[in-house]
């Protein structure tokens, strides 16, 4: 595994350093497991780093202090910018296309910045806007969802395909959220709360088929 040069806020030993710049994966060393095309750029000294078994699609760009756990997917398209702040997202998540992931610069107006920060399991549905928010485990966010700076999902929501969550909103857990600005529309069922690891596994399913076309 890749020394770590820098503090991280989650066990070192669950990611690997991405490749340089432009590397294709055909060109990797046999031993290493992170599966990154091109378009993985560093940014003031920062590469953003991979857990075991993460995809990332060529067309799809991440930069600068980017921290993606295991077995996670990004779809064409996406753009991961850790530019400004830090972006953490956990195992089993999929980023699907045309997404953006960004996150909110500290200065007088807002000292801290806000991160952008993901559990495990999460289903960002395409072209999903994200900045600088903080997602549990287990949440869709549904197609064309916006979530603001310093808006805080709780584990085990779905946010309906449209919605906008505003600046500093707090989704509970437990409930289908929709609209523009949201608003919680009901509790979830015991069914669709077994949906999110469905999707989250469906979707590591899919990318091992980019991983691996010929099998």
């Amino acid at each position: 595994m890749a020394e770590q040069k820098r503090h991280m806020d989650v066990p070192q030993e669950r990611f690997l350093e991405s490749p340089l710049p432009k590397t294709p994966c055909s060109q990797l060393e046999s031993n290493q497991k992170v599966y990154v095309m091109a378009n993985v750029r560093t940014h003031k000294g920062i590469t953003p780093q991979f857990g075991e078994r993460t995809w990332v699609d060529d067309s799809a760009v991440v930069i600068g202090d980017v921290q993606m756990g295991e077995d996670c997917s990004v779809w064409p398209m996406t753009v991961i910018r850790g530019d400004m702040h830090k972006i953490r997202i956990g195992d089993r998540c999929s980023i699907q296309d045309g997404s953006v992931l960004h996150i909110t610069h500290a200065s007088d107006y807002n000292p801290g910045g806000w991160p952008l920060i993901l559990g495990d399991d999460v289903t960002v549905g395409h072209k999903a806007l994200l900045h600088g928010c903080t997602i549990g485990s287990r949440v869709l966010v549904g197609m064309g969802c916006t979530v603001m700076d310093g808006a805080v999902v709780e584990d085990e929501v779905i946010i309906g395909a449209g919605t906008l969550v505003p600046p500093g909103k707090r989704l509970e857990s437990g409930y289908l959220y929709v609209g523009s600005p949201c608003k919680q529309a009901r509790a979830l069922s015991d069914k669709e709360k077994t949906f999110f690891k469905y999707t989250a596994a469906n979707y590591v399913k899919l990318k091992d088929e980019y991983l691996n076309p010929s099998e």
